[in-house]
């Protein structure tokens, strides 16, 4: 691994800003052409600007611009009027230096289903099935910005009414006004806290969005603050597994780095999003090449919303035993009766209980056994 020495702001200097318009020569993370980047870069990670991006002709970027016009933008670039406020949430860096997501990554099966939570004794009667996930939304409302009545101060497998040895997973994944606000509240709220006392067996942590259209900037901040939520979650007391997005291959390689320095107990990807053939065949199904050709060798994946059996015997291939595939594939069949086989869905009418086991039982059967 190759040692770069950072500039780090000291105490009383400005923090270091994304360049302004997008503005490489301006910005304090530009790596340029010989990865040393300008005058203006304390800490060399982006190779540059995103040229797909929709959003450089922002008002905010025009002289004159009204100082109001980021107030409603859900986007973050250099010309935000409150871009410093933003860098100063994140720790005044983008680099993934100073995080430690320490934790033991508890004995999982290969499936994991997803549930809403509400009906998990009845969907079990028949399988006892190791460990069941809920998703964010079921946990935290995006509407109060606090924990739902039925979760608050309360224990989770409780609630789920789960047997003495089954294990509850909080799947931290939502649509991006769900864990904006998580993010925004959770220190105000003590909402880390809260889902601490909860007592979940593990948490995949909240990520936060990256999609090729937006800034690089935007690229940036999500990436740290996916593995800053990660940390926060793990020095409660949570066995936790951070989320990893990347848009880029020089991405990649700083997940990398940062593991051989400081492994986690198991990474996570999130691929619910991931639905036409495009996105997969460009981005999804290229990174997870690169991740299983570079992480150890023991490093566990966890990826959440695969459900095609072609990609499934994809992943398959490329992580063998020490991949865990959680879904909500099964509830979702189940909820018509329907069951997922070997020939894709089949709608044979079954009672919730007996399709949900069935697709359980059936993704279970296409993973190595444990």
């Amino acid at each position: 691994m190759t040692i770069v020495s950072l500039q780090m702001p000291r105490v009383g200097q400005p923090l270091p800003l994304p360049g302004r318009g997008c503005d490489c020569r301006a910005c304090a993370f530009w790596a340029g052409p010989d990865g040393r980047g300008g005058p203006a870069t304390v800490e060399p990670l982006c190779s540059g600007s995103n040229s797909d991006c929709s959003y450089c002709g922002c008002s905010a970027t025009e002289a004159g611009s009204p100082s109001g016009a980021c107030g409603g933008c859900p986007i973050r670039c250099g010309s935000r009027t409150d871009i410093a406020q933003w860098m100063a949430d994140v720790g005044g860096t983008l680099t993934f230096d100073d995080i430690t997501i320490d934790g033991t990554l508890p004995e999982l099966p290969a499936f994991i289903p997803m549930t809403d939570g509400s009906n998990v004794t009845q969907l079990d009667a028949s399988l006892r099935w190791p460990a069941y996930g809920v998703g964010l939304r079921r946990v935290f409302s995006p509407d109060t910005h606090s924990i739902y009545p039925r979760f608050a101060g309360k224990q989770a497998r409780e609630v789920l009414a789960l047997r003495e040895n089954q294990k509850a997973v909080l799947v931290g994944y939502g649509e991006d006004p769900l864990v904006e606000a998580l993010w925004t509240y959770r220190k105000r709220d003590g909402l880390v806290e809260e889902i601490a006392a909860q007592g979940w067996d593990l948490v995949l942590a909240p990520n936060f969005s990256i999609y090729g259209n937006w800034p690089r900037t935007e690229h940036l901040l999500n990436m740290r603050r996916c593995l800053l939520i990660a940390q926060e979650l793990a020095d409660a007391g949570v066995p936790t597994v951070p989320n990893i997005y990347w848009f880029r291959l020089e991405d990649l390689e700083r997940y990398i780095s940062w593991i051989e320095d400081v492994p986690p107990p198991a990474i996570a990807v999130n691929l619910q999003t991931v639905r036409e053939n495009s996105n997969w065949d460009t981005w999804a199904l290229p990174g997870l090449y690169w991740l299983a050709e570079n992480l150890p060798a023991d490093m566990p994946i966890i990826l959440t919303g695969l459900s095609r059996i072609d990609r499934i015997a994809q992943v398959v291939a490329l992580f063998g035993n020490r991949l865990t595939l959680v879904s909500q594939n099964p509830h979702q069949y189940a909820l018509h009766g329907a069951i997922m086989t070997a020939n894709g869905r089949e709608d044979v009418h079954a009672r919730p209980g007996d399709a949900f086991a069935s697709t359980v039982q059936f993704m279970a059967s296409l993973l190595p056994p444990r």
